[in-house]
């Protein structure tokens, strides 16, 4: 014990002593927290619409109004022509425009169905389709305040885990997985290939340390570094953002803690492979990219070709985004929270078995 506890101590002194390290460790997550937040979000907003509405009628310009009084959109553009229409869409001006029959107030007033028209800029298809959600959002409220479908009957949509449908609390949650995962493979890689640039591997070699030990003292600093950075957005989260945590904090601290070993068994690979602190940094960012990317936070699993999916099975990140988006949100309970923590906790024995192999090899 007590060389390893040599070996912790100076690999933290290794970490700490240099004030530029301390800086990068500390303000980056703080950055990236303020950053990505609001930066990754499906929600489209500030965007302008046109309306060509030929009815003029109490129910269209109630509609116009409803549309023109949404967050969502900044400005309305009064248009009179389809030339003019196709104009606006052409130059990008506008990315929706609505038309409005001339029936369409007549259609209501005599109890028929009344239609309106959509034309959207195909060019910005993903924010084209979300936008269209909004605008059938606001005409079936305009038709449920009709009572155009139902005279007598009221209908209520409640949204589980996430009543208001803000974003941020899809994105925060998620944040603490893709932070975690960038310091904790960032620190890992540069440890082994940090010693053989600065010419103290040798020194190693030859030390009383044990081959463990050294592992062991290598991967207990990135473990309190995502720790803390994980614990920095679990307090902000609620008391900044408004993002409730709902479960157990002994669960979410479990996960965490297998999900660091298996991103610290993938650091010490790259790190062990390397023997310059360039070549790591280029091999933690080579790896960190395809964690992401198959995790489902920038785009869900399901939407991947059947190959990829399968390849998702031995991302660690794909687990512990389900498990840290399901604590906070719906307090997921424990059966379902170690139904996703055993493939995590089998890569997680994985990786730290080939990177110790690797590490005694080149050591050998």
């Amino acid at each position: 014990m007590r060389r390893l506890r040599a070996m912790i101590v100076k690999e933290m002194w290794a970490l700490l002593r240099d004030p530029k390290s301390r800086l990068i460790l500390v303000v980056p997550p703080f950055l990236q927290l303020f950053i990505f937040t609001f930066a990754t979000t499906l929600d489209v907003r500030n965007v302008d619409i046109a309306v060509i509405n030929r009815s003029a009628g109490v129910h269209s310009t109630e509609l116009v109004s409803r549309i023109a009084g949404s967050p969502r959109f900044r400005h309305i553009i009064p248009l009179t022509s389809p030339e003019q229409l196709a104009a606006a869409i052409d130059n990008q001006r506008v990315i929706a425009a609505l038309v409005i029959d001339q029936d369409f107030d007549r259609a209501i007033d005599v109890g028929r169905p009344a239609t309106l028209g959509v034309v959207l800029d195909g060019r910005r298809s993903n924010a084209a389709q979300i936008v269209a959600g909004y605008l059938g959002q606001i005409a079936a409220g305009v038709g449920g305040d009709l009572q155009l479908r139902a005279p007598r009957e009221g209908s209520a949509v409640t949204n589980w885990f996430n009543p208001s449908l803000d974003y941020i609390w899809f994105t925060l949650p998620s944040l603490i997985a893709i932070v975690v995962s960038v310091s904790g493979l960032g620190v890992t890689s540069q440890s082994v290939a940090r010693e053989r640039e600065l010419g103290t591997f040798d020194q190693l070699m030859v030390s009383p340390l044990r081959v463990h030990e050294i592992l062991i003292g290598k991967m207990v600093p990135p473990f309190l570094v995502g720790t803390f950075n994980a614990t920095i957005y679990l307090i902000l989260a609620p008391l900044v953002f408004g993002v409730p945590f709902l479960g157990s904090l002994l669960l979410f601290y479990l996960s965490l803690s297998i999900y660091q070993l298996a991103l610290i068994g993938v650091g010490m690979l790259v790190s062990s492979a390397s023997r310059t602190q360039q070549q790591a940094f280029l091999g933690s960012f080579l790896a960190t990219v395809p964690l992401i990317l198959l995790s489902g936070y920038a785009s869900p699993i399901d939407n991947m070709p059947g190959w990829m999916q399968v390849i998702t099975y031995a991302n660690p990140t794909r687990y512990f985004l389900d498990i840290v988006q399901g604590v906070f949100l719906k307090a997921m309970p424990a059966e379902a929270v170690f139904q996703q923590l055993w493939p995590l906790a089998i890569i997680a024995c994985v990786t730290l078995a080939a990177s110790a192999w690797l590490f005694r090899a080149r050591m050998e």
